[in-house]
């Protein structure tokens, strides 16, 4: 992500090309995997806000053959996360940069406190997020 860019915080992952992508209803996140191949590339992930969600969410393929999710604020800032490709880490789009591991653990930057992950389940060709208002 360029200087300018995180200068102003401005986050690098955007939301679902396909806004029908998903649903959340019931404190429960769905994603349909074949109608979002941004998490189909390692690293690629998608922003999820609105829909009445509780609090924004970033979901990403890890490169782990494994998909995340976790609350999408940097615990020192509160601005959007985007993971970093090739290195299983996360980081704030502020110029401060904190630097988050997959747990949410806070690994370097200003950040004190971690961020909350989420449990993804995956079946078949889609994900399941449990999300807690």
């Amino acid at each position: 992500m360029g200087v300018f860019k995180r200068l102003f915080g401005i986050c690098g992952t955007r939301p679902p090309a396909d806004n029908q992508s998903w649903t959340y209803e019931g404190g429960r996140i769905e994603i349909d995997l074949n109608r979002t191949p941004e998490l189909f590339v390692p690293f690629g992930a998608i922003r999820l806000e609105k829909k009445a969600l509780p609090e924004r969410i970033l979901v990403f393929n890890g490169g782990d053959q494994q998909f995340h999710a976790i609350y999408n604020r940097c615990s020192h800032m509160g601005r959007r996360l985007d993971p970093l490709p090739d290195t299983q880490t996360i980081r704030c789009c502020s110029v401060l940069g904190s630097t988050y591991d997959y747990s949410g653990g806070v690994m370097s930057g200003p950040a004190k406190e971690s961020v909350k992950t989420l449990p993804v389940m995956k079946s078949e060709d889609r994900l399941y997020i449990s999300v807690k208002a």
